[in-house]
């Protein structure tokens, strides 16, 4: 359980916990099954079903505490005493959960080296910001969300390097531009303060923009103190003024002013040029108000006004990673095509995962292409591609439905069916659904569905009954592996609310 102590009467088999800091409702949470701990550091172990124990040990042993000493020499002591790690099945409907003393991690992102130092990371990063600071209302979750990604980002900086951190950040970024793109500049949930009105959903809030346009502010603030370590500092004040509280965004704009005089000052200075003599009797009362209008520190802009970030950081230094990606992208897509050329250029197997799915996710923008490319590409990497880890996978099985591909088709089912994880099913689910192969994914449902969580089941039945009537519950052991694919008459769905949909995006809590 999240608690700092725990005792186990062994007569009355009856557990107590016992959490000695105050913590938000939704960082409670007790986990129960046939799990195992093993001790992965001085203050860290994992809990693990038997199956899975010796890939999580192998995976973290020593990591953990590597990254919380990092976190620790930027941002202060770790206080919650023990940070340990429970590995939870593939159904799981959520990546991690940040529960103090306790994150909670799908067992699935195991597989992805890369992916899994991220999301761990970024669970640690939450210890500070979001369980000893947390947003004061889910209107604002980007003062957890956005500082906790600025901070993960400068934990893997320490620990891995520049490079490293710019081409997470360029792969996060892209994602962001391809979810506003979906969605639309002046959608009223890109704003980092979005107003939860009578029927919004506030799991929506859950999205790219809560995130990574979170982080950009984050790191606009720091680009203004002119000082990342500057910066750091006065997170750490931050966090030693409202630790244990519950904030709002003026809190942190106000201390991030009063830690930073000389822009306080210029703030004022400007507030005189800008507002008339005949306001000035309000000027002390509306300071902070003004501030956030000043022209220079946009605070507003960067709070209230829809669409992408008004700045974003200089990547630069992840050149040397992002750069092969973008040469072997314009191979592959510059006309006439010398596939021969495109496919020797670069050893792909060499790259880290973080690269390949970056120029998967390339072609899968620039999806359909050409069926000549799409052959090519597979005949040059789809058997590479299998022996990779699912993150890379389920973007080459993406770009094979996006395009048609049916030589390839075979794999999407097996990938299918042998996926229990919300973030690895729903992606392909939906890109099956919007082109000309939702009687192949019906199939696919109808024999797999009894393995699916109840929550993940009733999402795909969500996408799957887009423009049909509503899919009726079927017992999959009763469907045969070669029953044909099963066509519903077109109607409009009554399960649908016309809502947009932002499950595609995958997103660490």
């Amino acid at each position: 359980m999240s608690a700092t102590q725990s005792t186990y009467s062994e007569q009355e088999g009856v557990y107590q916990f016992y959490m000695e800091y105050p913590v938000p409702a939704y960082l409670v949470a007790l986990v129960a099954g046939d799990l195992i701990p093993a001790d992965i550091g001085p203050r860290s172990r994992v809990w693990a079903e038997p199956c899975l124990l010796p890939a999580a040990i192998s995976k973290l042993s020593g990591m953990v505490e590597r990254w919380l000493s990092a976190a620790e020499s930027l941002y202060g002591p770790y206080i919650w005493g023990r940070y340990d790690i429970v590995f939870l099945p593939p159904s799981f409907p959520i990546v991690a959960m940040e529960n103090p003393c306790l994150t909670f991690i799908i067992s699935s992102i195991l597989e992805s080296d890369e992916f899994l130092i991220i999301d761990v990371i970024h669970e640690v990063a939450h210890s500070w910001f979001g369980n000893a600071v947390t947003n004061a209302t889910w209107e604002e979750m980007w003062l957890s969300e956005g500082l906790a990604t600025y901070a993960q980002r400068r934990i893997t900086t320490e620990t891995y390097g520049a490079a490293f951190t710019c081409l997470e950040t360029a792969f996060r970024l892209d994602a962001l531009h391809r979810q506003m793109k979906l969605l639309g500049e002046d959608n009223p949930v890109s704003k980092l303060q979005v107003k939860l009105e009578p029927g919004v959903n506030p799991s929506n809030l859950m999205n790219l923009f809560t995130y990574e346009k979170g982080y950009c502010f984050v790191h606009y603030l720091s680009q203004l103190c002119g000082d990342p370590k500057h910066f750091d500092s006065f997170l750490r004040a931050y966090i030693e003024k409202y630790k244990f509280t519950s904030v709002v965004a003026q809190d942190l704009l106000d201390s991030f002013l009063n830690f930073f005089p000389e822009l306080k000052e210029q703030c004022v200075e400007r507030k005189e040029e800008a507002v008339p003599k005949s306001q000035a009797s309000c000027r002390d009362s509306c300071s902070t108000f003004l501030m956030l209008l000043v022209p220079g520190l946009e605070f507003e802009r960067w709070l209230n006004a829809t669409g992408p970030p008004l700045a974003e950081p200089d990547l630069s230094q992840g050149s040397s990673l992002t750069r092969p990606v973008e040469t072997l992208y314009s191979l592959w897509t510059t006309e006439p095509l010398d596939a021969v050329a495109a496919a020797s250029s670069v050893d792909i197997t060499k790259w880290r995962t973080f690269q390949t799915v970056l120029f998967l996710d390339r072609l899968l923008d620039g999806s359909p292409l050409p069926h000549e490319v799409i052959k090519k590409l597979s005949e040059s990497y789809s058997s590479q591609l299998d022996s990779m880890n699912a993150e890379i996978r389920i973007r080459w099985l993406q770009i094979v439905v996006r395009n048609d591909y049916y030589p390839d088709l075979y794999k999407v089912r097996c990938f299918l069916e042998n996926q229990r994880s919300r973030m690895y099913t729903i992606p392909l689910y939906e890109d099956l659904c919007t082109g000309t192969l939702k009687s192949f994914a019906l199939e696919v449902f109808y024999q797999t569905q009894n393995q699916l969580h109840p929550n993940l089941r009733k999402t795909i039945q969500q996408i799957l009954s887009q423009g049909l009537n509503p899919l009726p519950t079927i017992d999959a052991t009763a469907v045969a592996t070669d029953t044909p694919a099963m066509v519903l008459e077109d109607k409009a769905s009554e399960a649908t609310n016309g809502a947009i949909s932002l499950r595609d995006v995958n997103v660490s809590a």
